[in-house]
């Protein structure tokens, strides 16, 4: 049975609403050919959602880490706040973080601009992922402003997460809350997005360009909310001005970003997130597209976007073609099966002392009963545990270490859904699907005499995809 979503937004088949049904089976059924791991779809047009489908695990109403798709939401705080006279955009950043200036700042430092960090012309070299701060507890403010000039700001298109948290710091500093505090009421409630929550800096700050997690349907939401100029529901929740502004290209005549939004062919625009999390709007189509998954850019998937959007709002569509429609959708949720190549070993509990390792861990442990393998690391900080089906999925929480193959993100108590299975006699392969993100761990274990050896790889990472090979010294 598919997943329904809970997200109060009307439903109606794809064939009235314009939508051609056979077209969105074509684009599904190619990019599933081309390998790529889609974990989600949604569609949306003239009011409805016409389309959508989920990859099993993945529940539509649970939180996803929506990685760089948090930008645009950050970028409407400043709009609010510029609405209310709070900010303006040229005020200038130094003047709001006086203490946090180097005293041998680069001269070009006091010309940066709030509309400077809006359009990513903040005058750095590259970008400061949101990766790399995640492991710094000091100040993140004064990190940015340590960062050196390349360029004279307004001047150079750099994209970098650096910049949407100063805007997320400015809020904070002319509001006195938070950002996501500033956006509950004006933003999240009234578009009905419920169970986000916004990681916290060590500053007290939400990472402005990262680290929001909630419901793909609140993509969708502030997406649709973005191609109706602000308005929803009859009540205008942005500033219309500064709606048509966010979406066009800024910064000149070559640029292809706004307002912390991207610019795409023929006057769409799109909130974008690291290993394809996007909302792309089509606003003369009256049509929003949002896709999620994990792969290793947008540029796998977007030569098929962009083949089949705008052209399947072409009309066409019978009731036939929405029930064929409404099966391949369902499709997606379809549970893969776990299969041993050879009968499981007898029930038995192994323990590992480990080979000194740069990831500090200490001992492993297999414990096997009845079709299920408890498996733990002990590592420097604690022993982590997880309940692992044997030619089964078992879903359960966990906290679990992984932080350099999830792109910075340390998880506790995360949803997580595991399953293994026997290649040979000696070879354990477990998956580890992270389902509120784009992560899936294959963990291979070589049982070998009285020794082990522990590898694991992780489908897409900003960084190294596989950790260095944990050997093992002894078994008890």
């Amino acid at each position: 049975m598919p997943p329904i979503s809970y997200d109060g937004l009307p439903r109606a088949s794809a064939s009235s609403v314009g939508v051609d049904p056979d077209r969105l089976i074509a684009f599904l059924d190619e990019v599933k050919a081309a390998g790529l791991d889609l974990h989600g779809f949604m569609l949306y047009r003239h009011g409805h959602v016409v389309a959508e489908g989920w990859t099993w695990p993945v529940d539509p109403n649970e939180p996803r880490v929506l990685h760089s798709m948090a930008k645009s939401f950050t970028g409407c705080a400043i709009g609010l706040a510029i609405d209310e006279g709070l900010l303006r955009l040229d005020d200038r950043l130094v003047t709001f973080f006086p203490d946090d200036v180097p005293a041998d700042a680069d001269p070009r430092l006091s010309d940066m601009t709030v509309e400077h960090l809006l359009t990513m012309r903040t005058g750095h070299a590259s970008n400061t992922s949101g990766s790399v701060w995640r492991g710094i507890d000091t100040s993140w403010i004064a990190e940015f402003f340590k960062i050196p000039l390349a360029y004279a700001p307004g001047t150079e298109y750099v994209y970098t997460s650096a910049a949407s948290y100063m805007l997320s710091a400015l809020i904070n500093r002319v509001t006195g809350q938070t950002l996501h505090d500033y956006l509950k009421p004006r933003l999240f409630e009234p578009l009905a997005i419920h169970n986000e929550t916004w990681d916290i800096g060590p500053d007290g700050v939400n990472p402005g360009g990262n680290g929001l997690t909630a419901p793909v349907s609140a993509a969708l939401k502030l997406a649709v909310l973005h191609g109706q100029n602000g308005v929803w529901e009859g009540r205008q929740i942005l500033p219309a001005a500064w709606v048509e502004a966010a979406t066009r290209p800024q910064g000149g005549p070559d640029s292809r970003y706004g307002y912390h939004w991207m610019m795409k062919p023929g006057g769409a625009f799109s909130a974008l997130g690291v290993f394809v999390q996007m909302a792309a709007v089509y606003r003369e189509h009256g049509a929003t597209l949002v896709v999620v998954g994990g792969m290793k850019n947008s540029a796998e998937i977007i030569p098929f976007i962009e083949r089949y959007f705008p052209a399947a709002f072409g009309g066409g569509g019978t009731p036939e073609a929405d029930a064929r429609l409404e099966a391949r959708l369902a499709s997606m949720a379809e549970r893969p099966l776990l299969v041993s190549a050879c009968a499981a070993p007898a029930d038995s509990t192994r323990v590992f002392a480990m080979a000194e390792n740069g990831l500090g861990v200490k001992q492993l442990s297999f414990d096997f009963r009845a079709g299920v393998l408890t498996f733990e690391l002990t590592d420097n900080q604690a022993t982590h545990r997880l309940s692992v089906g044997i030619d089964d999925w078992l879903p359960g929480n966990t906290s679990m270490p992984g932080r350099a193959l999830h792109h910075g993100y340390e998880f506790h108590n995360a949803q997580i859904v595991a399953g293994a299975r026997w290649l040979n006699a000696q070879t354990l392969e477990m998956t580890w699907i992270y389902p509120q993100t784009a992560f899936r761990d294959r963990v291979v274990c070589v049982f070998e005499g009285d020794g082990v050896s522990f590898a694991r790889t992780v489908n897409v990472n900003s960084a190294e995809r596989e950790q260095a090979v944990l050997v093992s010294t002894t078994q008890s």
